[in-house]
């Protein structure tokens, strides 16, 4: 049982360089610079201009809800945001194998559940994502204690999750040799928080009849490629057999709804307006008013 989730103190840190996504994309952890200058320009993601956002619907906040389905879709967001974070911290820091790290994953989230660790989240006391993370080490080492783990296939509540996909990055993307444990589950949150946001846009987009918009935002603002060789308004123009205007029109409509996700996924994943500001400035180098 996890009798107490807090160790760390609260502190905001800063993630340099760029996280990659999905092996294609490369999203400034710390959104700064140029790429994320463009991005931001026409959204007002940043400056004075942030907000925040219309729905505010905490997952942290419903996961204590005493309606089952509130509570159900706030413990789906979490698992969603945080499984790859928490599969891979598992398979480094504990040193587990693929298949143990998958049943400690699985387990870790069904006691969650089971337990109701989150009801316990105290925002003055850490970030949800310190707290989770010391839940989780208080849950492995008593998974060591006892000497057994989660088996697959028998009552334990079941997840759906891309075990494949995650271990894949997890090759590609190893934490650096002087890189701590703390920083490697943030940059890997980071990853996973933006991989969401970017295919929750392209699921709008594709659904809105808008692909366009989506492909000419992945190829202008997304696409792993340095800053100074990003490709120019004209040749996506060209590319698309579209007039300047429109392609200049299409990805700020792109990038006031990547704004709207990105500021509702933080939204989801904190508990009060002041984690809300801590998180946002945090992931966005953003000031939210």
């Amino acid at each position: 049982m996890v009798s107490n989730c807090y160790h760390d103190r609260m502190g905001n840190k800063s993630h340099p360089g760029f996280v990659q996504v999905r092996d294609r994309y490369r999203i400034p952890a710390f959104p700064t610079g140029e790429k994320m200058d463009a991005m931001i320009e026409d959204t007002g993601i940043g400056g004075s201009n942030a907000r925040f956002p219309e729905t505010c619907w905490s997952a942290i906040v419903a996961s204590g809800s005493e309606d089952p389905a509130e509570r159900s879709r706030a413990f789906d967001t979490i698992v969603s945001m945080y499984w790859k974070p928490v599969y891979k911290y598992i398979r480094i820091k504990w040193h587990k194998s693929n298949e143990d790290a998958k049943d400690l994953t699985q387990g870790f989230f069904a006691k969650s559940i089971e337990k109701d660790f989150f009801r316990s989240y105290d925002p003055a006391k850490a970030r949800f994502r310190t707290f989770l993370r010391t839940c989780l080490d208080g849950f492995l080492a008593n998974e060591e204690k006892a000497a057994r783990r989660i088996k697959r296939g028998g009552e334990a509540v079941v997840l759906s999750l891309d075990f494949e996909t995650a271990e894949g990055e997890l090759r590609h993307h190893e934490p650096a040799v002087q890189e701590s444990m703390d920083d490697y589950f943030e940059k890997e949150f980071t990853r996973s928080f933006f991989e969401l946001a970017v295919d929750r846009l392209r699921s709008e987009m594709e659904g809105q009849g808008k692909q366009t918009h989506f492909l000419l935002f992945e190829k202008h603002d997304l696409e792993a490629t340095i800053p100074s060789g990003r490709v120019s308004y004209a040749q996506l123009a060209s590319e698309f057999s579209l007039p300047v205007t429109t392609v200049t029109n299409y990805l700020a409509a792109a990038r006031k709804a990547f704004r709207r996700i990105v500021m509702t996924h933080v939204r989801s994943v904190t508990a009060t307006d002041e984690e809300f500001r801590r998180e946002a400035r945090a992931l966005l180098g953003v000031e939210v008013e």
